[in-house]
């Protein structure tokens, strides 16, 4: 099957970055809906998640990887998890969750300075070598804790009071973000001549 930008796997992404301001507009419009508020930003989400699933996986079965998809398929990633954790940080804040909410804006921050990091990692090595590291066990259980996670902190509310389910998830989030980091550095840093 030929490869051209406008292939399935490059459309999911598209699909994916179009979903993200409406998964936010629904969390914050929808709020004060007792149930549906939490339910229908959810479903917004876990659409979004399995185009996230979806792109790679048909991208290398069908051999329809380009360099349009390599740029827009990460860039939809950092969208995807900067924007909807920023927008449910948001909403913690405004429901008055303070302490859940501080926490989570440190783990927000966490994740944002290690997707700076490793993107501007990846593209120095990449730009000059042509290296790509693939993503490590780390790396996994880092997109499948955050996506897993935002459900559970999203859905938490309308099982029982508190957020302890959301501060566990937190927890592995954090662990597998740093030591995804860790793992990446590892990768990359040989790779980095200092001398030029």
């Amino acid at each position: 099957m030929k490869s051209t930008a406008l292939n399935i796997p490059n459309i999911l992404s598209f699909v994916r970055v179009l979903l993200v301001p409406v998964f936010v507009v629904s969390l914050l419009l929808m709020r004060d809906i007792h149930i549906w508020g939490a339910i229908v930003p959810t479903i917004i989400y876990a659409l979004t998640a399995l185009t996230d699933m979806l792109d790679g996986k048909i991208a290398r079965k069908y051999n329809l990887v380009t360099d349009f998809g390599k740029f827009i398929d990460p860039l939809a990633d950092k969208f995807m998890v900067i924007a909807s954790m920023i927008a449910i940080n948001a909403l913690m804040f405004i429901n008055g969750e303070t302490t859940c909410a501080y926490i989570f804006l440190a783990l927000v921050l966490l994740i944002l300075f290690r997707e700076l990091a490793v993107t501007s990692l990846r593209l120095v090595v990449a730009g000059k070598s042509g290296i790509v590291v693939a993503a490590s066990l780390f790396g996994k259980i880092k997109t499948v804790s955050q996506m897993v996670g935002t459900v559970i902190i999203l859905l938490e509310p309308l099982v029982w009071d508190g957020r302890i389910a959301s501060y566990v998830i937190m927890a592995v989030m954090a662990f597998s973000t740093v030591f995804s980091g860790i793992d990446y550095l590892k990768a990359y840093l040989p790779h980095i001549d200092t001398n030029k």
